[in-house]
């Protein structure tokens, strides 16, 4: 199995990053059922892609499996992992309390992910001081303080639209230089800031399109 080093590492395309996590998690699953080795075809599979793609996009890692064998399930979740940074332990900040915030908040798989909340801020003073899933909510003015105490690299934004380009550019000025974004605007940020949006409604209007097409169809 060839296996990839720093030095001999090439930069790997924006759509295969995407795919790395989902990857990872399928690997996951695999080893939890006692997997030890799995074809690309059986990755592929569990990862909901097809088996061409996979092969490409880890080739990028330097690995290529195993003719007859596999890949070798914990080396290759070693592999991504490392890849992708979730080795380290990241600290992660959360502005915006509200439904969904708490839900973020309350979700424990961040912490098996390699992301650890360590502040969950909210400029509702009826909010402040209270918990949710164990960390307290803090003022939305102490982003600066947290962001300095804890090296805060990742941000994430669950507030309404019209307050989300302040929250970015607070965050900015913090020196958080990766945003997830969940308000329904888009964030205009510096160069050197990564910004990812999670926008609900524009996923279920991509459901919508497809049920209509499927009802279309069956109707043609």
């Amino acid at each position: 199995m060839t296996k990839a080093t720093t030095a001999d590492a090439r930069d790997i395309p924006e759509a295969t990053v995407a795919r790395l996590p989902v990857y990872l998690r399928a690997l996951n699953a695999l080893a939890d059922s006692d997997v030890r080795s799995c074809s690309s075809e059986e990755l592929a599979t569990a990862a909901g892609v097809n088996s061409a793609k996979l092969r490409k996009d880890l080739s990028y890692l330097g690995s290529y499996g195993t003719r007859g064998v596999g890949y070798d399930v914990d080396y290759l979740r070693y592999q991504i992992a490392r890849e992708i940074g979730v080795e380290q332990d990241w600290p992660v900040v959360i502005v915006g309390i509200g439904n969904l915030g708490q839900a973020l908040a309350n979700f424990s798989g961040f912490r098996s992910r390699g992301f650890r909340i360590v502040a969950l801020l909210d400029a509702d003073p009826t909010l402040q001081d209270k918990e949710v899933g164990g960390v307290p909510v803090l003022p939305f003015t102490d982003l600066d303080t947290i962001a300095a105490e804890h090296n805060v690299a990742i941000g994430v934004i669950s507030v309404p639209a019209h307050a989300a380009q302040d929250v970015a550019d607070r965050m900015v000025a913090a020196g958080i230089s990766s945003i997830l974004n969940f308000a329904p605007t888009v964030l205009s940020v510096p160069p050197g800031v990564d910004v990812r949006k999670v926008d609900l409604s524009i996923e279920l209007q991509i459901l919508a399109y497809h049920e209509q097409r499927k009802a279309h169809g069956e109707s043609a």
